[in-house]
Protein backbone atom coordinates (compact mmCIF):
# COMPACT_ATOMS: atom_id res chain seq x y z
CA UNK A 1 0.00 0.00 0.00
CA UNK A 2 1.15 3.50 -0.57
CA UNK A 3 -0.41 7.13 -0.16
CA UNK A 4 0.16 8.92 -3.30
CA UNK A 5 2.42 10.97 -1.96
CA UNK A 6 6.02 10.98 -4.27
CA UNK A 7 9.12 11.34 -2.58
CA UNK A 8 11.39 11.05 -4.98
CA UNK A 9 12.14 11.33 -9.30
CA UNK A 10 14.14 8.39 -10.36
CA UNK A 11 15.53 8.01 -14.16
CA UNK A 12 14.87 4.86 -16.05
CA UNK A 13 18.17 3.77 -17.46
CA UNK A 14 17.54 0.30 -19.15
CA UNK A 15 14.39 -1.56 -20.46
CA UNK A 16 15.54 -4.71 -21.53
CA UNK A 17 12.92 -7.84 -22.71
CA UNK A 18 13.08 -11.01 -20.40
CA UNK A 19 11.34 -14.55 -20.67
CA UNK A 20 10.11 -14.76 -24.00
CA UNK A 21 10.33 -11.29 -24.95
CA UNK A 22 6.60 -10.32 -23.44
CA UNK A 23 8.14 -9.23 -20.36
CA UNK A 24 10.18 -6.10 -19.66
CA UNK A 25 13.16 -5.68 -16.57
CA UNK A 26 13.44 -1.83 -16.10
CA UNK A 27 16.49 -0.40 -14.09
CA UNK A 28 15.91 2.64 -12.39
CA UNK A 29 18.61 5.35 -11.24
CA UNK A 30 17.72 7.37 -8.05
CA UNK A 31 19.26 9.41 -5.28
CA UNK A 32 21.35 6.92 -3.25
CA UNK A 33 18.85 8.04 0.04
CA UNK A 34 16.05 6.81 -1.44
CA UNK A 35 17.31 3.51 -0.93
CA UNK A 36 18.56 3.64 1.96
CA UNK A 37 16.38 5.06 4.85
CA UNK A 38 14.90 2.54 5.96
CA UNK A 39 17.02 0.11 3.70
CA UNK A 40 15.45 -1.29 1.05
CA UNK A 41 16.09 -4.81 0.43
CA UNK A 42 15.41 -7.55 -2.46
CA UNK A 43 11.58 -7.80 -3.73
CA UNK A 44 10.53 -4.49 -1.78
CA UNK A 45 7.41 -2.87 -3.39
CA UNK A 46 8.17 0.57 -4.85
CA UNK A 47 5.09 2.84 -6.64
CA UNK A 48 6.80 3.39 -9.98
CA UNK A 49 4.37 6.34 -11.58
CA UNK A 50 1.27 4.65 -9.84
CA UNK A 51 2.45 0.72 -10.73
CA UNK A 52 3.15 -1.31 -7.84
CA UNK A 53 6.39 -3.15 -8.51
CA UNK A 54 8.93 -5.31 -7.02
CA UNK A 55 12.40 -4.97 -6.16
CA UNK A 56 14.53 -7.81 -8.06
CA UNK A 57 18.29 -5.96 -8.10
CA UNK A 58 19.46 -3.29 -5.97
CA UNK A 59 22.33 -0.95 -5.98
CA UNK A 60 23.76 2.07 -4.95
CA UNK A 61 22.09 4.26 -6.42
CA UNK A 62 19.83 2.04 -8.62
CA UNK A 63 17.20 -0.59 -8.43
CA UNK A 64 15.83 -3.08 -11.08
CA UNK A 65 12.09 -4.03 -11.42
CA UNK A 66 10.36 -6.48 -13.75
CA UNK A 67 6.94 -5.71 -15.47
CA UNK A 68 4.44 -8.37 -16.60
CA UNK A 69 3.29 -7.89 -20.29
CA UNK A 70 -0.45 -7.68 -18.30
CA UNK A 71 0.88 -4.37 -16.72
CA UNK A 72 2.73 -3.05 -19.99
CA UNK A 73 -0.42 -3.65 -21.63
CA UNK A 74 -2.66 -1.75 -19.08
CA UNK A 75 -0.44 1.07 -18.43
CA UNK A 76 1.87 3.75 -19.52
CA UNK A 77 5.27 1.29 -18.83
CA UNK A 78 5.36 0.14 -22.76
CA UNK A 79 5.87 3.54 -23.18
CA UNK A 80 9.44 3.46 -21.13
CA UNK A 81 12.38 4.20 -22.26
CA UNK A 82 15.96 5.19 -21.31
CA UNK A 83 15.80 8.64 -19.49
CA UNK A 84 12.17 8.77 -18.95
CA UNK A 85 11.52 10.07 -15.30
CA UNK A 86 9.57 8.19 -12.77
CA UNK A 87 7.43 9.23 -9.48
CA UNK A 88 8.53 7.05 -6.59
CA UNK A 89 7.17 6.05 -3.66
CA UNK A 90 8.31 3.68 -0.99
CA UNK A 91 5.67 1.57 0.48
CA UNK A 92 3.91 2.43 3.43
CA UNK A 93 4.53 0.94 6.99
CA UNK A 94 2.33 1.07 10.49
CA UNK A 95 2.67 4.40 12.07
CA UNK A 96 3.91 6.51 8.19
CA UNK A 97 1.47 9.19 8.04
CA UNK A 98 -1.03 9.15 5.41
CA UNK A 99 -0.57 12.32 3.56
CA UNK A 100 -2.84 11.20 0.78
CA UNK A 101 -5.00 8.45 0.03
CA UNK A 102 -4.71 4.58 0.04
CA UNK A 103 -3.30 3.77 -3.02
CA UNK A 104 -2.91 0.26 -3.92
CA UNK A 105 -0.43 0.57 -7.12
CA UNK A 106 -2.88 -1.12 -9.17
CA UNK A 107 -3.54 0.36 -12.26
CA UNK A 108 -7.21 0.90 -13.56
CA UNK A 109 -6.64 2.53 -16.71
CA UNK A 110 -4.86 4.82 -18.72
CA UNK A 111 -6.16 8.64 -18.58
CA UNK A 112 -5.45 11.07 -21.63
CA UNK A 113 -4.36 14.72 -20.69
CA UNK A 114 -6.89 16.99 -22.01
CA UNK A 115 -5.73 20.60 -21.37
CA UNK A 116 -3.64 22.29 -18.68
CA UNK A 117 -4.84 25.56 -17.80
CA UNK A 118 -2.73 28.51 -15.27
CA UNK A 119 -5.61 29.38 -12.60
CA UNK A 120 -3.96 31.96 -9.95
CA UNK A 121 -1.04 30.08 -8.50
CA UNK A 122 -1.74 26.63 -9.63
CA UNK A 123 -2.46 24.83 -12.51
CA UNK A 124 -6.15 23.59 -13.66
CA UNK A 125 -5.49 19.78 -15.53
CA UNK A 126 -8.03 18.30 -17.54
CA UNK A 127 -7.88 14.25 -17.93
CA UNK A 128 -10.16 12.08 -19.97
CA UNK A 129 -10.65 8.41 -18.35
CA UNK A 130 -12.33 5.24 -20.42
CA UNK A 131 -15.83 4.88 -20.39
CA UNK A 132 -17.78 3.49 -17.18
CA UNK A 133 -14.58 4.77 -14.87
CA UNK A 134 -15.75 7.96 -14.42
CA UNK A 135 -18.96 6.64 -12.13
CA UNK A 136 -15.64 5.83 -9.65
CA UNK A 137 -14.77 9.66 -9.33
CA UNK A 138 -16.32 12.02 -7.42
CA UNK A 139 -15.67 15.80 -6.77
CA UNK A 140 -13.51 16.43 -3.77
CA UNK A 141 -12.58 12.68 -4.02
CA UNK A 142 -9.25 11.36 -4.19
CA UNK A 143 -7.50 9.91 -7.55
CA UNK A 144 -4.40 8.91 -8.44
CA UNK A 145 -2.48 9.79 -11.53
CA UNK A 146 1.19 8.36 -12.15
CA UNK A 147 1.13 7.20 -8.73
CA UNK A 148 0.41 10.77 -7.46
CA UNK A 149 -3.04 11.22 -4.81
CA UNK A 150 -4.84 14.47 -5.84
CA UNK A 151 -8.32 16.18 -5.09
CA UNK A 152 -11.01 15.67 -8.06
CA UNK A 153 -12.17 19.59 -8.69
CA UNK A 154 -15.22 18.27 -10.81
CA UNK A 155 -16.67 15.73 -13.05
CA UNK A 156 -18.56 16.34 -16.37
CA UNK A 157 -19.12 13.07 -18.26
CA UNK A 158 -15.78 10.69 -18.56
CA UNK A 159 -13.74 14.39 -17.92
CA UNK A 160 -12.15 15.54 -14.53
CA UNK A 161 -10.01 17.91 -13.66
CA UNK A 162 -7.87 18.57 -10.91
CA UNK A 163 -5.27 21.34 -9.42
CA UNK A 164 -1.20 20.85 -9.10
CA UNK A 165 -0.03 23.46 -7.29
CA UNK A 166 4.27 24.66 -8.11
CA UNK A 167 5.35 22.31 -5.36
CA UNK A 168 3.24 19.39 -6.99
CA UNK A 169 5.15 20.33 -10.34
CA UNK A 170 8.40 20.51 -9.50
CA UNK A 171 8.58 17.22 -7.38
CA UNK A 172 7.08 15.10 -9.61
CA UNK A 173 6.08 14.30 -13.25
CA UNK A 174 3.94 16.57 -13.32
CA UNK A 175 6.32 19.21 -14.08
CA UNK A 176 6.95 18.14 -17.74
CA UNK A 177 3.65 16.57 -18.64
CA UNK A 178 1.63 18.04 -21.38
CA UNK A 179 -1.66 17.83 -22.79
CA UNK A 180 -2.00 14.81 -25.51
CA UNK A 181 0.14 12.47 -23.12
CA UNK A 182 -1.46 9.82 -21.12
CA UNK A 183 -1.13 8.94 -17.62
CA UNK A 184 -1.88 6.07 -15.32
CA UNK A 185 -5.02 5.72 -13.55
CA UNK A 186 -6.20 4.37 -10.61
CA UNK A 187 -9.57 4.98 -8.50
CA UNK A 188 -9.84 5.51 -5.26
CA UNK A 189 -9.87 2.15 -2.91
CA UNK A 190 -13.37 3.21 -0.98
CA UNK A 191 -15.21 4.03 -4.63
CA UNK A 192 -14.36 0.65 -6.25
CA UNK A 193 -15.80 -1.16 -3.34
CA UNK A 194 -19.15 0.91 -2.83
CA UNK A 195 -19.28 0.80 -7.08
CA UNK A 196 -19.32 -2.99 -6.39
CA UNK A 197 -21.37 -3.19 -3.01
CA UNK A 198 -24.48 -0.92 -5.45
CA UNK A 199 -24.73 -3.89 -7.98
CA UNK A 200 -25.53 -6.09 -5.93
CA UNK A 201 -28.35 -3.73 -4.69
Amino acid sequence: MFTGIVTALGTVREVQPIGAGHDMRVLIGVAPGFLVNPATELGASICCSGVCLTVVRLGADEFAVDVSAETLAKSTLGGWRAGARVNLERSLRLGDELGGHIVAGHVDAVAEVLEARPENASVRWRFRVPGGLARHIASKGSVALDGVSLTVNEVEGDDFGVNIIPHTAAHTTFGTLQPGDRVNFEVDTLARYVARLLEYR
